[in-house]
């Protein structure tokens, strides 16, 4: 499913603040990349992160009122709790997606790309509903390194 006006769909859907974050950084794949994702999950409200100190705040503050994390005795400490559902490097479960005449190791659990595709977004559907939608952009390897991939996160775990 593509939205078709991305970044107007964008403007529409976030706030002020952070349609601002998010239009500083000029790519329309980017911006379509979101807009899907908001349009598939269904996110009450969407934040995005520069991991600016107030940002970073912003999500330390949101993943103790979630319970996502519980402060400890030290200043600025807290112990992380991943959900039983959230443990997804099960070998067994864990489903690589690969293209039609194509295979891996028969040792691993394969799928066809797009019938996996489909089984996930059919999973994600409506997924954030009531909730808020975190982007956050990372790199993959050192910053500035030859072998660097940038990459986005859409998520609704602080």
């Amino acid at each position: 499913m593509a939205v078709k006006d991305a970044r107007q769909y964008l403007q529409e859907k976030l706030d002020k603040d952070n349609f601002s974050k998010l239009s500083a950084i000029a790519n329309d794949k980017l911006y379509q990349f979101i807009a899907d994702s908001i349009e598939l999950a269904k996110p009450a409200k969407v934040f995005v992160s520069t991991d600016k100190p107030e940002d970073v705040e912003y999500t330390h503050k949101q993943s103790i009122a979630t319970g996502e994390e519980k402060p400890l005795k030290i200043k600025g400490h807290t112990i992380h709790f991943d959900g039983m559902e959230d443990q997804g490097r099960d070998r067994e479960v864990t489903k690589y997606l690969v293209p039609t005449n194509d295979t891996l190791s028969k040792a691993l659990n394969q799928i066809e790309r797009e019938e996996g595709l489909t089984e996930v977004r059919g999973l994600l559907a409506g997924s954030m509903q009531g909730r808020t939608m975190s982007v956050r952009f990372m790199t993959l390897g050192p910053n500035n390194s030859d072998f660097s991939i940038t990459c986005v996160e859409c998520t609704d775990s602080c």
